[in-house]
């Protein structure tokens, strides 16, 4: 019953000369390297001082945990041969998009023409996780359940309060900057496949976008594999969260899944009010409030992810996830990766302090490959 959902999770890392804590655009030196050691599941991004890994199509989260960390392992590895480290965080504390050079890729250069100053300043890094659903309908209406619970995920994940050196105020400033993209953000619900599908046609007969790759939501049914595609979260520093995060998608789909086998369904909410707890994701992490919506009340963060675990608990030892599921406890106990940036900058005053703490905990708990 739950073999058909698999993980895929990809991350995007930042490339840093760990004498500056500068960013360096230098996956072009690292890039043979890397694709002679993990063929397609290395690849560059549009920033030249980003670098991205995927794992293969995992059964289950230990496949996907040894995969990603193995992975972590040997990118770390190419780029410390050129005296470099990797820094897993949603935004760098202080390096400026206007010193980073764009990968010479015709796809590249085609969404620096469409969007311009708004993709040459996207110096961002998330997660992406995929988890597997054979059924296009059945996706959607996964999708449209969903939708209420990415705010959530997103407090978990929180890594970038910092942004071209000043302290946003906000635990997710990356969110903010990818919104400036077209297409991206919480999805609207939509009543089947079908018109789901007539929309992609939609914008792709009318020269919006020239496939649905170009549709960044939180979430979206992949347009080439048959997965339902994470986007929401930045990427988390340490792999035991990424590995958690993953998990809780997985798990998130398995549960809907199962009510929708039962004929149960899920009350579906207006992206804007979504949007509204997305905010306040982006903006407190884990230490707000967001709107229980049928209650219709605020509720601190911390108690709305313990219901969230209470919710799928049913489903998790059938996918055989307990023991990553319940990493969650600690990221609420301790806080994320954004707290603890923040924690080191009271600190210290010094964000390149900040970049050192981040390349320590890039790489707790990856063994060296």
């Amino acid at each position: 019953m739950f073999k058909q959902f698999t993980l895929g999770i990809e991350e995007e890392f930042q490339i840093v000369d760990p004498h500056t804590r500068d960013l360096r655009s230098h996956v072009s030196e690292i890039l043979e390297e890397g694709k002679m050691l993990l063929g397609e599941q290395v690849k560059p991004e549009m920033i030249q001082s980003m670098i991205e890994v995927g794992t293969g199509i995992c059964k289950d989260i230990k496949e996907a945990r040894s995969d990603i960390t193995n992975l972590r392992g040997i990118l770390s590895g190419l780029v410390r041969k050129k005296g470099l480290e990797i820094v897993a965080a949603g935004t760098h504390p202080f390096s400026h998009w206007q010193d980073q050079n764009i990968f010479e890729n015709a796809r590249y250069e085609l969404i620096v023409e469409e969007n311009q100053i708004i993709a040459r300043s996207l110096l961002t890094f998330g997660l992406h996780v995929h988890v597997g659903v054979a059924d296009p309908e059945r996706a959607i209406h996964i999708m449209n359940a969903v939708r209420y619970m990415l705010p959530h995920v997103l407090a978990l994940s929180t890594s970038s309060p910092f942004w071209l050196g000043i302290h946003t105020g906000l635990k997710s400033y990356r969110s903010e900057v990818f919104s400036r993209m077209p297409r991206t953000g919480i999805p609207d619900h939509f009543e089947s496949n079908s018109s789901f599908q007539r929309y992609v046609r939609l914008l792709v007969e009318t020269s919006c976008i020239d496939d649905g790759k170009k549709i960044y939501w939180d979430v979206r049914p992949h347009p080439f594999f048959p997965t339902l595609e994470f986007r929401i979260c930045d990427i988390p520093t340490r792999v035991d969260d990424t590995i958690a995060i993953a998990a809780l998608f997985q798990a998130l789909v398995a549960k809907i899944n199962k009510l929708l086998d039962q004929n149960l369904t899920y009350r579906l909410h207006h992206k804007m009010l979504i949007e509204e707890n997305k905010w306040r994701a982006v903006r407190y992490g884990l230490d707000g409030k967001m709107i229980d919506f049928g209650k219709g009340k605020e509720v601190p963060v911390r108690d709305l992810i313990h219901e969230l675990l209470e919710f799928v608990d049913d489903v998790i030892d059938d996918l055989g996830s307990r023991e990553e599921i319940g990493h969650i406890y600690k990221i609420l106990e301790r806080g994320t990766s954004a707290d603890e940036q923040l924690q080191v900058w009271r600190d210290t005053g010094d964000l390149k302090a900040v970049v050192d703490r981040l390349i320590e905990a890039t790489m707790e708990n990856v063994p060296n490959v």
